[in-house]
């Protein structure tokens, strides 16, 4: 049984149809990519799973529980945490704040300590810098943050949206070698990512979105070599 099944959804704003229909899943242990150019729906894709965008038609399934129409904060109790593109760390907060507020699900305070550490160890320019204002931060140590803040809350679906947008190409390798490591230790990802070549050389399995549909899906080796993916978001 798939992890997470999304099964024809459609989501509207207004009178425009931002989402038409699509279907997809992503199972246990998986890095499963969406790629797309700007406006293809990706974002209103994680947005409808987390709750933030209730769809007007179609199933969102989560170990078996349709959990459309539940409140976000509960989506996050059965275990999802989203990474929002643009990172949305809280900037007059340190970092230590930030990360903290991640793990607001968890009472017992000894393993919110141990959890900072783990994140520490993970991350060490957090642990430099814990004291210090989120604001401060550069783009990439600003989008460490976010991750870190999402995995305090030990999430079975980790799901990160434009993780490397913004960033130098040297801290998109970083990004890109923790999600890899992040996978490594168990935890299975979802990714939508404009920059196509990176995220299907780390994915099982892709799906490219165009205006609202899914248009081709495959392993992320059988995309990469696809002539369509290579000539529209690939440059070859």
């Amino acid at each position: 049984m798939a992890l997470l099944e999304v099964k024809d959804l459609e989501v509207y704003y207004g009178v425009i149809q931002a989402l038409k229909g699509i279907s997809f899943e992503v199972n246990e242990g998986e890095i499963v990519t969406l790629i797309g150019a700007n406006g293809a729906g990706k974002t209103t894709t994680m947005q409808s799973i987390m709750g933030l965008i209730h769809p007007r038609s179609g199933k969102i399934v989560y170990e078996g529980q349709v959990i459309n129409g539940m409140p976000t904060h509960k989506i996050v109790h059965l275990g999802m945490t989203q990474v929002p593109e643009g990172r949305r760390i809280f900037s007059e907060l340190t970092v230590y704040e930030n990360l903290v507020m991640g793990a607001y699900i968890e009472k017992d305070k000894s393993k919110v300590k141990q959890d900072l550490e783990e994140i520490y160890t993970l991350f060490p320019r957090l642990g430099e810098r814990k004291t210090q204002m989120a604001g401060m931060l550069s783009g990439g140590e600003q989008q460490m943050l976010a991750m870190g803040r999402a995995l305090m809350s030990h999430p079975k679906l980790l799901m990160l949206d434009e993780p490397s947008m913004g960033l130098a190409p040297i801290l998109v390798q970083q990004i890109f070698d923790m999600i890899k490591h992040l996978h490594s230790i168990g935890t299975t990802i979802l990714l939508v990512e404009q920059n196509a070549e990176m995220a299907l050389a780390v994915a099982d399995r892709a799906y490219v979105m165009e205006t609202g549909e899914i248009t081709l899906s495959g392993t992320g080796s059988e995309l990469a070599q696809s002539d369509m993916v290579k000539k529209a978001y690939l440059g070859v």
